[in-house]
């Protein structure tokens, strides 16, 4: 943790660190409004706002700030899931069949980490954001399209929940943002389905990686309170929302949603591998075992590692 976080936050028992200051507060109340409807909307964890918000606006050390946003996105997920569900846009069949790939894609993405460059990870996500948003732009959704599954198609869920798995570990991203396109565009599912079915499979890694990330004492809890608590109001904001707006529109926002993500990812490759936090920093012995603890927990920011959906 920065030192420069220290006026707003104080040692946390537990591992993390506790938000004191007021105007702290009030800017995780605003992140996790944010996140939660755009959770919502989307069908995603909403790790991808947090995290970043976590960074700047605290100071926090990327690692610490992926296992804290498990702590806020749990709740946002969950509510999100209640509101596609009463609105049947919830395929559970899918979302379970994802699930069971993206938890052990994250596994598999962990015992890979340290052999595959990570900037050429990026690009490579960047590329395929890019490929995704133009085909996004191009098709024109059908929303009353529902999931008819077959063996190819099971275990094609299953190999896309694999490949959202390994991706958040070694990106620190959720699946949502992966998963939610890929079923529109590779299985013909309408966005609501894919959004459903991406929450879903969220929930079991995001439990999976919180655990992980407390065991490892990599999580502010209070921090990561406040932001879920917050999102429980706007999330079921977010899923109305997306069931409100046509399909075309909805295609085209998520689209716009993929370039900021692509964007972000590839203004991460071009810089140094330098961060603020870094003087800061706790002993390095330290640093090994927090860093298996973030990609331990996969799901990550979007919480696949798990949901996703970075």
């Amino acid at each position: 943790m920065d030192e420069r976080a220290t006026s707003a936050q104080v040692t946390d028992p537990a591992g993390g660190t506790a938000v004191t200051g007021g105007r702290s507060v009030l800017a995780l109340l605003g992140v996790g409004l944010a996140s939660g409807f755009f959770a919502g909307l989307f069908g995603i964890g909403g790790g991808l706002i947090i995290v970043p918000a976590l960074v700047v606006l605290l100071a926090m050390d990327q690692r610490r700030a992926v296992g804290t946003s498990l702590v806020a996105i749990l709740p946002a997920i969950l509510v999100s899931v209640g509101a596609y569900a009463v609105g049947g846009g919830v395929d559970w069949r899918a979302g379970l069949l994802l699930a069971v790939g993206a938890v052990t894609g994250a596994q598999i993405g962990v015992r890979v980490l340290l052999a595959v460059p990570r900037r050429a990870v990026q690009w490579a996500f960047v590329a395929l954001t890019v490929v995704m948003v133009v085909q996004l732009v191009l098709t024109v959704p059908d929303r009353g399209q529902d999931l008819v599954l077959d063996p190819l198609r099971i275990a094609g869920l299953v190999a896309l929940g694999l490949f959202a798995g390994v991706l958040s570990s070694l990106l620190g991203i959720g699946g949502g943002g992966v998963v939610v396109p890929a079923l529109m565009l590779v299985f013909g599912v309408g966005d609501l389905v894919a959004k459903g079915a991406s929450l879903v499979m969220m929930v079991p890694g995001v439990l999976s990686g919180l655990t992980a990330n407390l065991r490892r004492r990599n999580v502010d809890v209070r921090a990561g309170a406040v932001v879920g608590a917050a999102s429980l109001v706007t999330s079921p904001l977010g899923a109305w929302t997306a069931h409100a707006i046509p399909p075309r529109a909805a295609a085209v926002l998520f689209a716009a949603f993929l370039v900021v993500i692509g964007t972000t990812m590839a203004m991460q490759a071009l810089q140094p591998t330098n961060h603020p936090a870094t003087p800061a920093a706790p002993p390095a012995p330290a640093e090994p075992v927090v860093d298996d603890a973030r990609h331990t927990g996969g799901a990550s920011d979007d919480g696949v590692g798990t949901s996703a959906g970075r």
